[in-house]
Formats: C-alpha cells, structure tokens, sequence
C-alpha cells in the first residue's frame, strides 16, 4: 500500500469520526431541548438544520476529494447523520433526570471550541489578505467580521432571554 492510500484513508475517516461526534452532539442537543418545551425543541432542530444542510454538503465534497466514490461518501455521510438519532435518544432521557442544562453547557462548549479553532483563524487570514491590499480594506473586512460577531451574538441573546414571550400562534 502506499502512503498517499493510508493518507486518504485516514483523511476519510477522520472527517466521517469527527461528523459523525459533531452529530452525536446535535441529537444530544436536541433530545435536551425537546425535554425543555416544543418551542425550545423546534428552536434548537431549526438551528441545527440550518448548520447542518451546508455542514454535510462540504463534508460530502471533501470525502469526494479525498477519493472516494461517491456511493462511498454518500454511505459514509449517511452512517455519521445516524449518530444524531442516538444522540437524540440520550438527550431525552438525560433530559428526564434534569441534565439538560449540562447537556446544553457540553454542546455549546464543543461548538465555541469549534468557532474558536476553525473561524477565528479563517478570520485572521481575510484581514491579513485585505491588510496587504490597502489600510482601508483591512479596516472594512474588519468592521465587517465584527459586525457579524456582534449582531449573531446579539440575536442569540435576544431568543435566549425573551424565549418566554415569543408565540408564534
């Protein structure tokens, strides 16, 4: 065998572990939210929809690069989404002891150290770039991330303090 058949290998099945924990989570996170109230439930499996459509769309594309056929990806993407349904199970029933806001403080830790390990050095090298080009573009890439910083922040703040008060019918 050679080496670069080990590397893609190992690639593959980094990134399928990796999806397929980072749905574990999702389901968990969900299962917990359900326990908490509908909306709650609804709220957090929208979000996750949201992430996820994109999310495995690029692992797809980035099992395909590495060499793999694509019934290959589609049944490996396949077999990491089905981590959620056992996540979601676990998160209901650690949501009838009452754990949810463990289950709720374990997800979000995971997913800003996600944030802060992979979009803050993507971050980084958009400002350099636009630093090398002239003082006013870095200044305007910068203004532009932390203006997306901010108003996500901000709205994820609002739903979570007037989550009581929002009533869709």
């Amino acid at each position: 065998m050679s080496n670069t058949y080990i590397n893609v290998c190992l690639f593959s099945q980094t990134v399928v572990f990796g999806d397929g924990f980072h749905n574990f989570i999702d389901g968990l996170s969900i299962g917990a939210a359900f326990n908490e109230s509908t909306l709650t439930g609804v709220s957090i499996s929208v979000a996750v929809l949201c992430e996820e459509l994109p999310h495995e769309l690029g692992d797809f594309a980035v099992l395909l690069s590495a060499g793999m056929t694509m019934r290959q990806a589609l049944v490996a993407n396949f077999l990491s989404a089905c981590t959620c349904y056992v996540g979601l199970v676990l998160g209901i029933l650690l949501g009838e002891f009452q754990a949810s806001t463990y289950v709720f403080g374990f997800a979000a830790g995971m997913f800003l150290y996600i944030s802060l390990v992979d979009m803050m050095p993507e971050l980084n090298a958009a400002a350099e770039e636009a630093g090398k080009r002239s003082g006013r573009a870095a200044l305007k890439t910068l203004l532009w991330q932390n203006l997306g910083l901010i108003s996500g922040a901000a709205l994820l703040f609002s739903l979570a303090r007037f989550q009581d008060r929002i009533q869709f019918w």
